[in-house]
């Protein structure tokens, strides 16, 4: 009867609501993770045009000439590295712990950043580019591990909404970046400052997850045997199968290169990283050189795109939850907000590929909006994995992250090359437009093969197991028994 009794005390706990909880605050912690892994990320977007211009931007500081070739190499370094440490950190978070694997990778990245300024004065943009990279190989592990820990800690019917609370610390930080670095640059503290900045902020981040973070809930010392039944019953199935990742069974690479489900969330990943890295590592360059904006203006409305990304992170999560309240399912709903998400600025960009760089509030309009849109992907693709794998989720966002990553540094490789004059709207057009044609490609694979349904091979294929969560819980020794 004891066992009866809390199953209802527990179903009353998650019908009811309970306000905030640990749960919660891990993804707060993400939150404030993403918020300065994504500042460490974008500074060099705006810093290098400081760092190449000093003399006319801020000459108390050194400068370092830069060509367009060469930017397009040190724009792209940190994807060199980012891509190497994709699978590997699904499959250590998966086995250690996400949290191991954070604060290891954001404790190298904070370091090298914190020592850019010290590498440019020693060799110039050539250790620049070696820096990033590994700043890169650091990073690699944050999405991976993210994922497995959203999996660990988040309800089914929390996920898409928790999830894109997490996930909007990117645009957040790349906010932050964007419209501060310009000011920090032409200040008396000069763009070194730039990456000290971001680099502590980094530091400090890790000893506060060092702290408060934990992998699973079962793991969480501040935890409430309430809160920790609640997670767990809420990640079982109908049939009484457990969703709480395992990690007892080895992983099916094949299932995963043959499911086309999952091919088809790579594509969709993969498109999303090319159009969001394009604009991301190309809108302040746009901005100077065909709007002929200063490096202080500049900055200011290359953030604007990421402020209304953060905003409709808002609104389409509330649009998710009214949506959840139908009898529409939970397929549609993923499919629905990524081609919100990936058409919508595909017609933008076609039409920003015809807008005259006279009509300059025109432009900045429909950069703001093809940005802010691509927030509705948060609710498609980018919580997909853990739908199709809770076991495995750490591992696909490895896979699909890591292919993603090859179109990110490929972007910038290309704007390089098809560029060469870059006050040119008409070669500019051109990166509009293929960024435009993979949002097509990819969405209408997501479209026509995506699912929800968590599949086949997230379970072991010989190990039986038992029809209710129940007898597991009920053996399971309590959090705050002590009490």
């Amino acid at each position: 009867m004891a066992g009866i009794n809390g199953n209802v005390k527990n179903r009353r706990f998650e019908e009811e609501g309970t306000g905030l909880g640990v749960r919660h605050l891990q993804i707060f912690l993400l939150f404030i993770g993403l918020t300065v892994v994504f500042a460490m990320r974008v500074n060099l977007s705006v810093a290098v045009v400081a760092i190449s211009q000093a003399s006319k931007i801020n000459p108390n500081f050194p400068e370092y000439p830069l060509t367009e070739q060469k930017r397009a190499v040190v724009m792209s370094s940190f994807f060199w590295g980012y891509l190497a440490t994709q699978i590997p950190a699904g499959i250590l978070s998966r086995r250690f712990g996400g949290k191991v694997t954070l604060v290891t990778g954001v404790t190298i990245c904070s370091v090298l950043t914190l020592l850019t300024p010290f590498a440019a004065s020693l060799g110039g943009w050539n250790y620049i580019i070696g820096l990033r990279m590994v700043e890169g190989l650091g990073q690699g592990v944050f999405f991976p591990s993210t994922h497995t820990i959203i999996s660990a800690w988040i309800p089914p019917k929390e996920r898409g909404a928790l999830a894109t609370y997490a996930y909007t610390g990117a645009p957040f930080g790349t906010i932050i970046m964007l419209a501060t670095s310009g000011w920090i640059a032409s200040s008396p503290l000069g763009w070194p400052s730039i990456f000290y900045l971001s680099g502590a902020s980094g530091v400090l981040w890790v000893i506060a997850y060092y702290i408060w973070g934990a992998s699973s809930p079962q793991e969480s010392k501040s935890i409430s045997e309430e809160e920790i039944k609640l997670i767990e019953m809420a990640q079982s199935n109908a049939t009484g199968k457990s969703q709480q990742p395992q990690n007892c069974h080895a992983t099916p690479w094949l299932s995963f290169l043959t499911s086309g489900p999952f091919l088809a969330l790579i594509a969709s990943h993969a498109v999303s990283a090319w159009g969001y890295w394009t604009l991301l590592t190309q809108i302040p360059t746009y901005m100077s050189y065909v709007l002929g904006k200063d490096i202080k203006s500049n900055a200011l409305l290359s953030s604007l795109p990421y402020i209304a990304n953060l905003v409709m992170s808002f609104v389409f999560v509330w649009i998710s939850k009214a949506m959840q309240k139908s009898s529409l399912s939970l397929a549609f709903n993923r499919k629905f907000f990524n081609t919100i998400g990936t058409y919508v600025p595909m017609v933008l960009l076609v039409a920003l590929g015809y807008v005259p760089k006279e009509n300059d509030t025109l432009v900045v309009v429909l950069l703001t909006l093809t940005v802010g849109v691509n927030a509705a992907t948060h609710l498609g693709f980018q919580v997909n994995h853990i739908d199709l794998s809770p076991n495995f989720a750490g591992t696909l966002m490895g896979i699909t992250n890591g292919l993603a990553s090859i179109m990110s540094f490929c972007a910038p490789l290309l704007v390089g090359k098809i560029v060469p004059d870059k006050q040119s709207v008409e070669q500019w057009r051109w990166v509009f437009f293929i960024a435009a044609f993979f949002y097509f490609v990819g969405n209408g694979l997501f479209v026509l093969f995506g699912s929800a349904t968590v599949q086949p091979w997230n379970e072991p294929p010989s190990k039986s197991r038992r029809s209710s969560i129940y007898p597991e819980l009920e053996s399971q020794k309590p959090v705050n028994s002590e009490k």
